[in-house]
């Protein structure tokens, strides 16, 4: 199943609420946010990419080909995975955020199960009353209804996958693994939890 899937590692952001530095390279713990996203996502997917605008040799680095929006204007998530499903091979393009180093080790095989008994387009997380759309599994046929989409000026993640035939995957017994970082206090938040442990 896994050599079905690309991951893609959603780093392209601006990092407004970090301060407007390159969150994926904020370091946890003595390691960067991105490569322990990709210590978790590797085992579950046949590759993996980083969607990224800045810094693109450190993410290089990581032994991962880098693709830069090919939307211009950090147009959000949505242009991260536009150059993925343009890019990608493999039938089936699963997306995380670069700021959620603890995703659950059974994401894509939990996705990919519902993805297939539901016949869906897309598979997204939800834990309780929250979807993570950042955390979805996609068809890459899809790539046609997502350019006409963002060519429409659409950049809303939700309000795409209004359009698509969309499975929510529960995670319920997994809430804290889509803790994702997105302030320094959050980061400092997490370095501390890590020191008591």
């Amino acid at each position: 199943m896994k050599e079905q899937i690309t991951g893609v590692i959603l780093a392209g952001g601006e990092g407004r609420r970090m301060g407007g530095v390159d969150k994926g390279l904020q370091d946890l713990d003595g390691e960067p946010l991105v490569r322990r996203v990709l210590t978790r996502l590797a085992p579950q997917v046949g590759t993996v990419l980083i969607s990224a605008n800045r810094n693109l040799s450190h993410y290089a680095e990581l032994g991962c080909l880098v693709l830069p929006d090919r939307i211009t204007g950090f147009a959000g998530p949505l242009a991260g995975l536009h150059a993925a499903l343009s890019q990608a091979i493999t039938p089936l393009i699963l997306t995380v955020p670069c700021d959620s180093p603890f995703l659950p080790a059974d994401l894509v095989q939990r996705l990919h199960a519902a993805l297939a008994a539901g016949n869906a387009e897309l598979a997204v997380a939800r834990t309780a009353d929250r979807v993570h759309r950042a955390f979805c599994l996609t068809r890459r046929q899809l790539l046609p209804k997502l350019d006409a989409f963002l060519l429409s000026g659409g950049r809303k993640v939700g309000l795409w996958h209004a359009t698509l035939n969309v499975v929510e995957v529960a995670f319920g017994d997994e809430s804290a693994a889509f803790d994702n970082i997105n302030t320094p206090e959050e980061l400092e938040s997490h370095h501390q939890t890590s020191a008591r442990q």
